[in-house]
């Protein structure tokens, strides 16, 4: 199993770096200029003051993350030469330690993060247009309660390659 921790402030250039693999990977709906946007306030603003789950290789560098305001997940980014392991699981399971319900906000471009939701029980309760920052980026709201709350086995089973 993957060694999960709180972030440290000497883990966020690794922690961008990550962010900027995965969004690379998997979010194709944006423009280099849409992502420098993003980088900016990930880089800036969101890491330096953010309390994350960290998932850690064996030297202890990270290879993916999560973040969240009170049971909503802000952030799952995984490194994209660590897709398929479990990790973004592992993670969700760790975040169901603080109670089973949780919600989170998915780009609707982005198929892969949707269809992972989807596999750990999350449902689809409203969309939004715009993203947090006001751009044409249409999030869906998706929730996970106890009913449909991810089984305990579920979250040590390997996802399918690249869908973190």
């Amino acid at each position: 199993m993957i060694p999960i921790r709180s972030s440290r402030p000497d883990d966020a250039p690794a922690l961008f770096a990550v962010w900027l693999a995965a969004v690379r990977s998997t979010h194709d709906f944006l423009s280099e200029e849409d992502i420098g946007f993003y980088a900016d306030l990930v880089r800036d603003q969101y890491l330096p003051a953010a309390a994350l789950l960290v998932a850690v290789d064996g030297d202890d560098r990270p290879v993916g993350f999560l973040g969240m305001t009170g049971r909503k997940i802000d952030t799952l980014f995984v490194d994209p030469a660590w897709h398929g392991r479990g990790i973004g699981r592992a993670l969700v399971a760790r975040a169901l330690e603080g109670g089973p319900e949780l919600t989170v906000d998915v780009n609707e471009q982005n198929g892969a993060a949707r269809a992972f939701y989807r596999r750990l029980g999350f449902r689809e309760v409203g969309r939004s247009a715009l993203d947090d920052s006001g751009r044409p980026f249409p999030l869906l709201h998706l929730t996970l309660d106890g009913l449909s709350s991810m089984a305990p086995d579920e979250a040590t089973r390997p996802e399918p390659e690249g869908l973190t």
